[in-house]
C-alpha cells in the first residue's frame, strides 16, 4: 500500500496527504496538512536572550517549528523561558543522556529521539513514557553517522541499515501504544538520504521529516539539499522538511521555502524569474533582478516577477507572470497580469515593478 495519496486545494495546485497526522502545538504533520518548514538553532541553549533573539529571526523568515540541543542540566532549565517568548513550537534535540529528554518533555512540543544515541530501548523507554504523560510527540532522528553498533554491522553504512533501525524504533514505541511518531532517516549522501525515505515510505505511514544531513555550506549544502529534498517531494514522499547548513539558520528558511515555491508545493510572497543573460538582453537582468529580489523579500503576496533581458523567451515569460520586463533595443515592454501595459525606460524599471506591487491584493 502506498503511503501517500494525493488530494488538491482551492488554486488547483497538488499537495500530500499522509495518512497518520501528528500535532506538534498546534501545528500538523502529515495527515493532509501542508509541508511545513524547521529549522535548528545553533546558539547555546543556555544562553536564553541569544536563542530567543536567534528564534525570532527564524520567525519572522518563516520557520514554523525550531529546535534547540539539550546537551545539559542548564539547557534544559531555559526551555521553559524560551517557549514561553516565542510562537512557534519548539522541540528538543536530546543526545546520550535520557534523563534531559524526560525533564525536557514538560516544556517543549516535541522530543527528538536517536537511538543510536539514546543509550538503548530501556531509557528510550522512560522518554517515551515523559512524551506521553505531556500529550507530545517524538521524532525518532535516524543518522547514518550514528547508527546502533548492531545494526552497523549487519548493514554497514546503508539506507537499508537506516530503514532497519527506524523500523525497530518504531516497532518498540507501538509496542508501548505510543503513536505520535515522525521519522527522519537523514544522511550526508543524497542517494543513500533518498533511497532510504523511499524505502521507509512504504513500511509506514508516520509522517516523514526530510533533510540531509551535514549537507555543508551555504553554496555546496543548497545544492545538496535541493536535490535530495526536491526529488523526495516530487515523488510524493515528506510532511515536513528541514535544509541542514552550515550557515546562518535565517538561510535554512530561506532555501526551504524556494524549494516548496519551485515544486509549487507552497506559495511564498514575491518570486522572481530572470533569465541567465546572454549578448541579446536590453539591460542589466543580473543587476535588477537582485534588486528586486532583495527589495520585496519582505513582501507576503503570492506575487511573480519576471525579469527578461530579450525578446526571445522574454513574452512568453512576463505573460506568465504578475509583473513581467522584457528589454528590448531602445525601451522595455512592461506587462501586468499577462498584458503589454507600456513601454518603459531601463531606468524606471525598478521603480515600476515595486510600484506595481501594491495593485496585487
Amino acid at each position: 500500500m502506498e503511503k501517500h495519496l494525493y488530494g488538491r486545494i482551492k488554486n488547483g495546485k497538488i499537495k500530500m496527504v499522509s495518512k497518520k497526522q501528528v500535532m506538534v502545538g498546534n501545528l500538523p504533520l502529515g495527515g493532509g496538512a501542508q509541508i511545513s518548514i524547521q529549522s535548528m538553532c545553533n546558539t547555546l541553549t543556555k544562553d536564553v536572550k541569544q536563542t530567543i533573539n536567534q528564534i525570532h529571526a527564524l520567525e519572522e523568515e518563516g520557520c514554523e517549528i525550531v529546535r534547540v540541543s539539550v546537551p545539559d542540566k542548564a539547557s534544559v532549565l531555559a526551555l521553559k523561558e524560551i517557549k514561553n517568548n516565542i510562537s512557534i513550537p519548539l522541540v528538543a534535540d536530546i543526545h546520550f543522556d535520557h534523563k534531559l529528554g524526560i525533564e525536557a518533555a514538560n516544556h517543549v512540543d516535541k522530543i527528538r529521539i536517536n537511538p543510536g544515541t539514546i543509550g538503548g530501548y530501556e531509557k528510550l523507554k522512560s522518554v517515551l513514557y515523559a512524551a506521553k504523560n505531556n500529550s507530545i510527540p517524538i521524532r525518532i532522528g535516524l543518522n547514518l553517522g550514528s547508527l546502533e553498533k548492531d545494526i552497523e554491522k549487519k548493514y554497514g553504512l546503508t539506507a537499508e541499515a537506516l530503514v532497519e533501525s527506524a523500523i525497530k524504533a518504531i516497532e518498540y514505541c507501538e509496542s508501548l501504544d505510543f503513536y505520535d511518531i515522525v521519522v527522519s532517516l537523514k544522511a550526508s549522501n543524497v542517494l543513500k538520504t533518498i533511497k532510504a525515505y523511499k524505502l521507509i515510505s512504504q513500511r509506514t505511514d508516520y509522517p516523514l521529516h526530510l533533510g540531509i544531513t551535514e549537507a555543508g555550506t551555504l553554496f555546496s549544502g543548497t545544492i545538496k539539499s535541493s536535490v535530495g529534498i526536491g526529488t523526495l517531494l516530487a515523488a510524493k514522499i515528506g510532511d515536513t522538511i528541514r535544509v541542514s547548513l552550515s550557515a546562518d539558520p535565517v538561510e535554512e528558511i530561506r532555501v526551504a521555502k524556494q524549494i516548496l515555491q519551485s515544486l509549487e508545493l507552497r506559495r511564498f510572497g514575491v518570486e522572481v524569474t530572470a533569465c541567465p543573460t546572454c549578448a541579446r538582453v536590453g539591460f542589466d537582468v543580473a543587476k535588477v533582478a537582485s534588486e528586486v529580489e532583495e527589495r520585496t523579500s519582505k513582501i507576503k503576496k503570492p506575487i511573480k516577477i519576471a525579469i527578461m533581458g530579450c525578446g526571445v523567451n522574454g513574452p512568453g515569460e512576463a505573460k506568465d507572470a504578475d509583473i513581467g520586463v522584457v528589454g528590448g533595443t531602445d525601451k522595455c515592454l512592461f506587462y501586468k497580469k499577462g498584458e503589454i501595459v507600456e513601454k518603459i525606460n531601463k531606468q524606471e524599471i525598478i521603480g515600476m515593478v515595486l510600484k506595481s506591487i501594491d495593485d496585487f491584493k
